[in-house]
């Protein structure tokens, strides 16, 4: 594995800013996501446990995963060798977060779900868990399973959130927070919460800039966390419309930057979590080489001026199920055409 050693390590890491939240430690603003596609490739345990490891000798401190994702095992696996490897002093210098899946979101099925989630990563607690999107599969599932289904139903939120609030409670999560929320239902959960939620993790680039979700997070002390801050350029529902960007590309050229890094100082200047996946060790070490410089009110208001758009999201729309169209799912939040160009 290289790398600059266990110093250099260290060295990165401390330039990470972190964010306080409404309960359990200081999260990282810039963590690594272990998403990758297709989601049952053979070699990706293997694959992501060598990455993490890579990217904890970069200076990452801040790994994303999920029930879904099939890399909660690895991640595990990786965490393990680098305490042993003294990468880490111990499990607790690193910020894990993960994900409650569609089936589980029901009452009584939460807390068996994350204690899967942890026997999973071999860990006692994790740093952050979120509802990963705010709908259920009618059918249960022991395994969760990325393939997506036209048996949804609504979601129990306010019960599924008191179970979310009790694996807080017993430690076995230091935060709880959400995903894929828009404004709209972050209103609704935080009418019953008792513990509101400390996070919630959505789709934003500068072609989907969430401007309203931003506002209203912020004044509801909610982190947001970036996912697809690059497009999320060779999934199902991404492109590379960002990566091609002419404007972006300006920016890149005058700053004498890259594209990924250009849109990753902007999401930090909004003051977002940045989840950014890649396990290329030069890529991983270039994204975090974004907190010495500056984008100028010319940059930002060039990016402001691109137009507005995100991802093939309608995974959850169906005839059939409580959300009828994409505009009714995200709640009428989400404006522009679906352009992939700029």
């Amino acid at each position: 594995m290289a790398g600059g050693g266990v110093g250099a390590s260290a060295a990165a890491a401390a330039t990470i800013p972190e964010a306080a939240l409404r309960s359990g430690k200081p999260m990282p603003l810039v963590g690594m996501g272990t998403a990758s596609f297709p989601l049952d490739a053979p070699q990706l345990p293997a694959t992501v446990r060598d990455a993490v490891l890579r990217a904890i000798d970069a200076g990452y401190r801040h790994f994303d995963t999920a029930a879904a994702y099939g890399t909660e095992a690895p991640l595990g696996e990786a965490v393990l060798e680098a305490v042993r490897a003294g990468m880490v002093a111990s499990r607790d210098d690193l910020y894990i977060t993960s994900k409650l899946w569609i089936s589980d979101t029901h009452p009584g099925r939460v807390l068996p779900a994350l204690r899967r989630t942890l026997r999973n990563l071999q860990m006692v607690y994790i740093d952050l868990y979120l509802i990963h999107w705010p709908i259920r599969l009618r059918v249960e599932q022991e395994t969760p399973s990325p393939v997506y289904d036209n048996d949804f139903v609504m979601m129990d939120m306010e019960g599924v959130w008191k179970d979310m609030e009790e694996c807080q409670r017993l430690g076995l999560t230091k935060a709880i927070g959400v995903s894929n929320f828009t404004c709209k239902k972050l209103n609704t959960l935080l009418s019953f919460a008792t513990i509101p939620p400390a996070a919630n993790q959505v789709e934003i680039n500068p072609y989907c800039r969430q401007n309203k979700l931003r506002e209203f997070c912020k004044e509801k002390k909610i982190q947001l966390c970036a996912y697809s801050p690059l497009g999320a350029s060779g999934t199902i529902w991404g492109s590379n419309a960002i990566l091609d960007c002419p404007v972006l590309k300006h920016i890149a050229v005058q700053k004498g930057k890259t594209v990924a890094q250009v849109c990753l100082r902007w999401l930090h200047e909004q003051g977002d979590c940045i989840i950014v996946k890649s396990f290329n060790e030069r890529r991983m070490r270039e994204n975090l080489e974004i907190f010495d410089w500056e984008l100028t009110d010319a940059d930002r208001q060039e990016i402001s001026a691109l137009p507005e758009f995100r991802g093939n999201r309608d995974f959850y729309v169906h005839e059939s199920g409580p959300y009828k169209t994409t505009d009714e799912f995200w709640d009428g939040e989400i404006t522009g055409p679906q352009l992939k160009t700029c």
